[in-house]
């Protein structure tokens, strides 16, 4: 989820103030986001907080941290759901990844895993053992988000023409004639279940944290989804290796057809779907087209967001929400100008303009410091209050 946390590119610019921030807490600072730390958390209180960093504020019954007081009847929903829908879920879930676990194992038997610029996966297979891994791929994460309660997802999908008097605000012509190929998708971060969603929806690679490739079942799944890996605690030099290497593979998707396109999160952390976060530079660098995809979860009780709530909490009180909505806007490829091409700034902050409009979304300037200073506040009155 916090793989993308990191700007792929050593020539980063600040999109805004904060910007600078943000990036030295990434690449510095690998502790937990809901860790308690009251060195800059004591300055504030929280009502100040909510207002200065509302992109992470919950805004659902379960409040902050979804540790909020519950009426009654969500007590009794919470609780029947706790002895019913939750083992069930958990079991079908885990089942389906065991399932689609083992159709790796088998499709990547006798097969070397690609280990150029220190990666480790099998994007490149080819043949029916590609197929096999993509089309199960796309149906199982379309199951499990039938299994956790999103038994319908709303798309969208806007033609050029919809979107052209935004677009010819922007510099450039971004509805070109030319039908090049995409090199990368690009999406806001509202959850992890974004990520099962573009498995379904397009299988592309994403940017994981290297330890991702150590985890059970998940580890070789990463492996066939073709992720590049990232060492948070690395050095910057590091950083261009992998800024290299995901600029390579967006290269790689523009010519190849076959090839499996990048899916990037440019805002680099989660925030409440309400909000759009500045766009780092590491989906732009090669200066192909994108694809922009916007996600929103609509919802009553529970904001499938997640923000300032930890993983196991997150994901229990998901699993015990009986239904849960998911809304994703398609916008057209976007094309890049020769201008924007030359200045992966520029065509970070039009790619995001758009998709603020188009997705009804408000243009934030805050960033994973602001991220973890109001978390910090949040454990600090926790642990005052308990």
């Amino acid at each position: 989820m916090e793989s993308e946390l990191k700007d792929l590119s050593s020539k980063h610019a600040k999109i805004q103030p904060s910007d600078s921030t943000h990036d030295d807490a990434s690449a510095k600072d690998d502790r937990p986001l809901l860790k308690p730390d009251s060195s800059s958390a004591a300055d504030y209180n929280i009502q100040e907080l909510e207002k200065k960093f509302a992109a992470y504020v919950r805004n659902d019954v379960y409040g902050a941290m979804g540790r909020g007081q519950l009426p009654l009847k969500e007590k009794l929903l919470l609780g029947i759901a706790l002895v019913t829908l939750l083992p069930l879920r958990v079991i079908f879930g885990m089942t389906i990844v065991v399932v689609y676990y083992l159709i790796c194992r088998i499709c990547t038997l006798f097969s070397a895993p690609n280990r150029e610029e220190e990666q480790d996966d099998y994007a490149h297979l080819g043949g029916w053992r590609r197929s096999v891994i993509v089309r199960s791929g796309r149906f199982l994460s379309r199951s499990l988000l039938f299994v956790v309660g999103f038994y319908w997802i709303s798309e969208t999908r806007k033609d050029s023409a919809a979107c052209t008097q935004e677009n010819s605000k922007n510099e450039g012509n971004h509805l070109s004639e030319e039908q090049e190929r995409p090199g990368a998708i690009v999406s806001n971060h509202v959850s992890y279940l974004d990520i099962l969603y573009h498995m379904s929806s397009s299988f592309p690679s994403f940017v994981a944290k290297r330890s991702v490739a150590k985890i059970p079942l998940v580890g070789l799944i990463s492996k066939c989804l073709g992720c590049v890996y990232v060492q948070r605690e690395s050095k910057s030099s590091d950083f261009k290796g992998v800024a290299g290497v995901v600029t390579d593979r967006v290269h790689e998707a523009n010519q190849n057809k076959s090839a499996p396109m990048m899916m990037l999160f440019p805002e680099g952390t989660t925030t409440n779907g309400d909000y759009l976060l500045p766009f780092k530079t590491g989906a732009f660098l090669a200066g192909a087209p994108v694809v922009p995809v916007i996600l929103r979860y609509p919802y009553q009780r529970f904001s499938p967001a997640w923000d300032s709530i930890t993983g196991v909490r997150h994901v229990v009180l998901l699993l015990c929400q009986f239904v849960n909505h998911m809304e994703v806007i398609h916008l057209p490829i976007y094309y890049p100008s020769q201008q924007e091409k030359d200045d992966p700034k520029q065509y970070a902050n039009n790619v995001r303009r758009l998709m603020a409009t188009e997705g009804n979304l408000i243009l934030s300037d805050i960033g994973l410091a602001e991220k973890r200073i109001y978390h910090a506040a949040l454990n600090v009155t926790r642990v005052a209050e308990g």
